[in-house]
């Protein structure tokens, strides 16, 4: 089962319900890795320098804002963090607002939220009193470290959170030509129009989710399954060695041998000519 993202409380007027919040999604995306075609090894991806082509360690990267092309301006931790929303686990409730109010394209991904122990009573109540208004609560909830714009509203049984997209995420139209001539210049026919309809109604059916499937998920599957079956086709992975058995008391010391050996090969190297007198007198 999955974990709540965090425990908290739906609250609208002096009302608080205890709730966890729920992915109310799945991906089922089949992943893949990227691999060398010479000898199957992993490809990592790594920070690079652009100027010296060198690796950058974590902690040596800050964050910087693009504000014109090739010029930044870097941010400090204390600036992201007064950027940031204050951290609180609330749906606030700030409105209610018709069911059928936001257009679909506002819709980014649901949640759940599902009752604490012992907060059924309130959860009930706002659950069936939206469903018989047939209103969904606006609201501002944050999530890791962004704030949302959200509607709750019933499900069946369950409280949806579906968080919102803001106007300034979606793209206008006027920023594509479409056809917005009266209807004449299109010389449209009547038996045109009549005609798509009836094909518009005789393939009408209702919404049933369950009915569909991710088919190229599907087939890609047995295809995976059946490449998995032909010869060469498999890389594994290298069998890990095995764990030292506490009893074993022989490959312990084996093991701590050989590390005092490399330690005393570097010192050995550090000197030279003492360490070869030495050989040279116990020979």
């Amino acid at each position: 089962m999955a974990r709540a993202l965090w425990s908290g409380n739906i609250s609208f007027g002096l009302l608080n319900i205890p709730v966890d919040l729920m992915p109310g999604e799945r991906r089922t995306d089949l992943r893949f890795h990227l691999l060398d075609a010479r000898n199957k090894a992993r490809v990592r991806y790594e920070r690079i320098n652009s100027e010296t082509g060198e690796e950058v360690p974590w902690n040596h990267i800050v964050k910087a804002f693009e504000y014109r092309k090739g010029s930044y301006v870097v941010l400090e931790p204390e600036d992201l963090k007064a950027a940031s929303p204050q951290s609180k686990e609330t749906v606030e409730i700030e409105s209610f607002i018709d069911l059928t109010a936001v257009d679909a394209r506002y819709f980014e991904r649901p949640y759940y939220l599902v009752p604490a122990k012992k907060a059924e009573k309130g959860y009930v109540l706002l659950r069936e009193t939206l469903r018989e208004l047939d209103k969904a609560g606006l609201a501002r909830v944050v999530i890791r470290t962004r704030e949302y714009l959200a509607l709750v509203q019933p499900r069946e049984q369950a409280l949806m959170l579906l968080l919102l997209r803001y106007p300034q995420e979606l793209v206008p139209e006027s920023d594509y030509a479409f056809p917005d001539r009266p209807l004449s210049a299109y010389r449209l026919q009547p038996r045109e129009r009549e005609m798509a309809r009836e094909l518009v109604e005789s393939m009408s059916a209702k919404w049933t989710p369950r009915d569909y499937h991710d088919e190229f998920r599907a087939k890609l599957s047995k295809v995976i399954e059946r490449r998995l079956h032909r010869k060469n086709a498999r890389i594994e992975a290298p069998r890990e060695q095995p764990v030292e058995e506490p009893g074993r008391v022989v490959d312990f010391m084996a093991v701590l041998k050989r590390s005092l050996e490399q330690k005393a090969h570097g010192a050995a190297k550090a000197r030279p000519h003492r360490t070869s007198g030495r050989s040279r007198k116990s020979g």
